[in-house]
């Protein structure tokens, strides 16, 4: 059984930056792709980031969302099955209960959350004006 636990959220004042850890367990890591999405109060879940075991997508193995493009940073140490993701520049709209989310090898639109198989329980973070 695959688990993910992230860390690292909490409350941050506007232009400050926070990094989420999301530790996986239950199986070999490295070989699937991880994500990032958030959910605000009443709204969607949407997604943040993901990146790839390999290069899948269109200019290497990592890919954003528009709203945090050039803020957020997706990485992953396989030797401790762990992905991150380092924010910078945090805004209040950034605020939600973000989730780590693991999906398959391949997979052709990382945006899409019904890609993803396995979800961490969420870390809130929360950007003060």
């Amino acid at each position: 059984q695959v688990q993910l636990v992230e860390s690292g959220g909490g409350l941050v004042h506007a232009g400050g930056s926070l990094r989420l850890s999301c530790a996986a367990s239950g199986r070999t890591f490295s070989s699937y792709t991880m994500g990032w999405f958030r959910q605000a109060p009443g709204k969607e879940r949407e997604f943040v980031a993901a990146i790839s075991w390999s290069g899948s997508w269109s200019g290497g193995n990592t890919y954003y969302a528009d709203s945090v493009k050039g803020r957020f940073t997706i990485s992953r140490d396989n030797a401790k099955n762990t992905v991150y993701l380092q924010m910078n520049s945090l805004k209040p709209e950034d605020t939600a209960v973000y989730y780590c989310a693991e999906g398959p090898a391949y997979i052709t639109v990382p945006a899409n959350q019904y890609s993803y198989t396995y979800w961490g329980q969420g870390t809130q973070v929360t950007v003060s004006s």
